[in-house]
């Protein structure tokens, strides 16, 4: 099989032939249809993951279809379209696992970074961590349902949004977008929020009734205008920053939601932390659970990402210009 392979930080990835995987006791064979390109895979190069390994096969938005099943499983069957996602493994056995919530495991394995992912033609996913895809899924667009997709909805989830609450998003990339999404089909009204008014079409196109250009007009003094301010305020730019600027929007029993964050620490201030009973908040990613709810909501309301379909043989310059800021759009490679 072919295959991408980031060898060691700081260098570029290189493609590879490898003999195809054979699926061990507890293992799923997936031969992979789509697998999209994430900005993890930009930390990835930088060495910002401590717990990766090299070298490694990047990707974690994984769709494809079972080939083959390990000793000992017996679901899903063979020609059953998947998804995997950013969680790979867990322990099985600790407190959070014990409760069904494997992404909470101190002993969870990422797919793409501590394992090898799907940039190859196969993938060796772990039983029970593939979701069945819903029926009549584009398997291409639907690629980073599983890690942008699971990622907001269940961080909107989590953080409690309900129809009629007013929602602020910082930062309308591939999360961030998915977010506005989201929440504009949970009923809730929706702000965007980005540096400069490039994006407002596109945010606006998706349901935002307001957006805010943060170089124009300050992000907090601008929520509080909307109603007296934001229920809920999720950043999705890798700034901690951009989310502590926002902070200040919220209302009275308002929730911060940090899906993306930068290497800065979260220092908000004290007194009106506790005087508007406010709560911060982080959610990463989501369970097998969550994975398959996400997929079901995307499903019954239409909702896809708009992706740019590209070959095995693109991925080295499409990752290089992702870290260095130059690549626009959501790349997926797909496979014949």
């Amino acid at each position: 099989m072919r295959a991408a392979v980031l060898k060691a930080p700081e260098t570029t990835l290189s493609l590879e032939e490898r003999e195809t995987p054979e699926p061990g006791a507890g293992e799923v064979l997936v031969r992979v249809t789509a697998c999209g390109m994430c900005f993890s895979e930009v930390n990835l190069v930088h060495g910002h993951y401590p717990f990766a390994r090299y070298p490694t096969v990047p990707g974690h938005e994984i769709t494809g279809v079972v080939e083959r099943l390990g000793p000992g499983v017996t679901w899903p069957e063979p020609g059953t379209p998947v998804g995997a996602q950013f969680l790979h493994s867990s322990c099985g056995h600790c407190s959070a696992c014990a409760r069904g919530e494997p992404i909470l495991c101190p002993g969870k394995k990422v797919t793409g970074i501590a394992t090898d992912g799907g940039y190859a033609e196969y993938f060796l996913a772990r039983e029970g961590f593939v979701s069945p895809l819903p029926d009549g899924l584009d398997p291409v667009a639907a690629a980073p349902l599983m890690c942008a997709g699971v990622t907001a909805f269940n961080g909107l989830r989590r953080a409690g949004a309900r129809p009629g609450q007013r929602v602020a998003v910082v930062g309308i990339g591939g999360v961030g977008g998915m977010v506005v999404r989201l929440a504009v089909a949970m009923g809730t009204r929706v702000a965007a929020l980005a540096r400069s008014r490039d994006s407002e079409g596109q945010a606006r196109g998706m349901g935002a009734e307001l957006f805010v250009a943060t170089e124009e007009q300050d992000p907090a003094e601008a929520l509080k205008a909307w109603g007296g301010g934001a229920d809920l305020v999720v950043n999705a730019a890798p700034s901690t920053d951009a989310a502590l600027a926002a902070f200040g929007g919220l209302a009275p029993d308002g929730t911060l939601l940090l899906l993306g964050y930068g290497p800065e620490p979260l220092a908000v201030p004290t007194q009106p932390l506790i005087m508007n009973r406010l709560r911060v908040m982080g959610s990463p990613s989501g369970s097998p659970h969550d994975l398959r709810d996400a997929l079901g909501f995307a499903a019954a309301h239409g909702i896809l990402p708009t992706v740019t379909p590209i070959a095995l043989d693109d991925a080295p310059g499409v990752l290089t210009a992702m870290a260095d800021g130059t690549s626009r759009g959501r790349s997926v490679i797909v496979y014949g």
